[in-house]
């Protein structure tokens, strides 16, 4: 196992590298979420993968801050993080907003993509308005009292708060019918979906089931793409409780 610091840009990111001759799997956080997150998957995958995690700029204890927090830059990350480890196909799972990082990277790369296991995330659903967009903001506000006792566990990202905000309304762009739609269309690699139920941290209602079940359209228009378990567990749960499903739609691809 390697473990080390990939310089990107004006930042460095913490990376877990197990190595081995298996097929590699690269796992993409959540938002704000770190690489330790997938050691429950990757202990139901075993030693017969190579598993690759790295937390994002600003997340975790090591991973440097940066000027850019742009999706774009995420996505972009993905192929340094890659070309560092001498990685030339990897099969990528990706939670919440790594599902989104994932599934736009298989898109724009099919020829470097094993395929993708989305993770109760990239399902597009028009839910940003003004309105809501306040609500992110006024949220992160409020969990900026809390940021400098959870930074040093890695458990809060070190962006500010309105960089937080803005990170997540920008997801709420970039998840739109209109711009995910076609990104998701474009897969041509095996791709599955793995979904939780209930409600989520920040959500409102049923607000989080009817994201899901939009996920209807995209596999009918793409048959690359297929749900693979919906499981019991919440958003904020499903990497804990659910990993065995996780893992078994990645071996699904990889056979």
């Amino acid at each position: 196992m390697t473990t080390g610091m990939i310089d990107i840009d004006d930042t460095a990111l913490a990376f877990t590298d197990t190595g081995g001759p298996g097929i590699p799997v690269v796992y993409l956080n959540g938002q704000f979420a770190t690489q330790g997150y997938w050691r429950r998957v990757i202990a139901d995958l075993g030693p017969g993968f190579r598993h690759i995690t790295y937390d994002e700029r600003g997340r975790g204890r090591k991973s440097g801050t940066s000027a850019d927090y742009s999706f774009e830059t995420v996505v972009r990350d993905i192929d340094v993080v890659l070309t560092d480890r001498g990685v030339d196909r990897a099969l990528l799972v990706g939670w919440s907003y790594g599902a989104y990082a994932a599934a736009y990277w298989a898109s724009r790369n099919p020829e470097r993509t094993i395929g993708a296991v989305l993770v109760d995330g990239a399902m597009p659903y028009d839910w940003l308005d003004e309105v809501t967009e306040e609500r992110i903001r006024t949220l992160f506000r409020r969990l900026r009292w809390i940021s400098p006792v959870l930074r040093p566990f890695g458990l809060m990202p070190r962006l500010t708060a309105a960089q937080q905000a803005e990170s997540n309304i920008e997801l709420g762009r970039i998840g739109e019918e209109k711009t995910l739609g076609p990104v998701l269309d474009a897969i041509t690699v095996p791709t599955r979906y793995v979904i939780a139920s209930g409600a989520s941290f920040g959500s409102r209602g049923d607000e989080q089931e009817r994201i899901r079940a939009n996920l209807d359209t995209v596999t009918t228009r793409n048959p690359n793409i297929t749900i693979h378990a919906k499981v019991t567990s919440n958003h904020g749960a499903i990497l804990r409780k659910d990993h065995a499903a996780i893992a078994a739609a990645v071996r699904e691809i990889a056979r």
